[in-house]
């Protein structure tokens, strides 16, 4: 049995996982077709009608890259914490509700209506995507509550079904179109990081921190519900209440990670499954170590995924699951017996 979770313990895990991710930021924004020089970035710009490439290279291309990396991995790997909690399934992740298929047809429909606009610097593409992935998590837990008191198995076989549906609908829109656009959205539909300006950034990550501090302060009952509702309810927990809040927060952070780089799996499934095999099904640090875990996973993800076959590149949703996969059963063998599903 693993020892309790202190906060002094809490505050060292933390304290050493952001430091890794720090170190691996900071090294994956030095890799790259082109070498970069980390003194001559801190140069600057350079004089006035001269180009300091290093530094364009590091601050407008990768670093931006790498943050975007960062912060779509940590919403997935905390929606992946809520998803599993709720669900009480360590195989949930967050596309499992649907969130995939919403975001996808959002995405098509984007295309075809060949809007042009741009809301607070996003593209109609990414706009779409965001209002089809929380459209549709709202639709299945929706569905879910008329199939029963927030029965588990009804919402499971609602995001089976509108998904399988909504896939339907993609494939019949791609098969029918005649734009190329149609078909240059599937490579974006895999899971694909583009360098954003610092004010998208900022607003997603904001968003995504701000729904992680939300979660944490949750973590509590999120370990009472581990034990079941009506454990959880003679407790004195607010079951409806706390599965409520959770769940659209969750929905909400990978509606935002969704509509800045497309679809990526396996990053919501395999880390915090992977965080709860090694230190335990705590949520208190389940939250933060997950979520920082997710984004060093996807930042050394996309930085494979940009130099393997460079000058080409592949989506980052592909190498997220060639990697992941048997990173995953390693991690499955060696630490199963270990570790039980309830809180300790």
């Amino acid at each position: 049995m693993k020892e309790l979770l202190t906060p002094r313990k809490l505050v060292v895990r933390i304290a050493w996982a952001g430091l890794a991710l720090v170190a691996v930021m900071l090294v994956c924004s030095l890799i790259g077709a082109e070498s970069v020089s980390l003194k001559a970035a801190f140069h600057g710009a350079g004089a006035p009608g001269a180009v300091n490439p290093d530094y364009e290279i590091f601050v407008k291309v990768r670093l931006p890259r790498v943050i975007l990396a960062t912060i779509v991995g940590a919403a997935l790997a905390c929606s992946g914490v809520v998803f599993q909690a709720l669900l009480r399934n360590p195989l949930a992740d967050p596309y499992i509700l649907g969130i995939s298929s919403g975001a996808g047809l959002g995405t098509i429909i984007a295309v075809l209506s060949g809007f042009s606009w741009t809301l607070w610097g996003r593209s109609p593409i990414a706009v779409f995507a965001f209002v089809g992935a929380l459209g549709t998590v709202w639709l299945v837990w929706f569905i879910g509550r008329l199939a029963g008191k927030l029965h588990v198995t009804g919402l499971l076989l609602a995001g089976v079904v509108v998904n399988a549906f909504f896939s339907a609908v993609i494939m019949f829109l791609i098969s029918v179109a005649k734009s190329q656009k149609v078909h240059a959205t599937i490579f974006w539909l895999m899971g694909n990081m583009i360098e954003e300006d610092f004010f998208a950034l900022w607003i997603g990550g904001g968003c995504v921190l701000g729904g992680i501090f939300a979660l944490f302060n949750i973590s509590p009952q999120l370990n009472a519900l581990s034990f079941g509702e009506d454990d959880a309810k003679s407790i004195g927990v607010s079951t409806a209440r706390t599965q409520t809040i959770a769940f659209a927060i969750a929905a909400f952070i990978t509606a935002v990670a969704v509509s800045l780089s497309g679809l990526i799996g396996f990053v919501g499934l395999i880390v915090p499954h992977g965080v709860r095999l090694v230190f335990g099904p705590d949520h208190r640090q389940l939250f933060p170590l997950s979520s920082i875990m997710g984004a060093i996973f996807l930042v050394v993800a996309d930085t494979l995924a940009r130099t393997i076959v460079a000058p080409a590149q592949l989506p980052v949703g592909v190498v997220t699951a060639i990697v992941g996969g048997p990173f995953f059963l390693v991690l499955l063998v060696k630490h199963t017996h270990k570790v039980g599903w309830l809180s300790k």
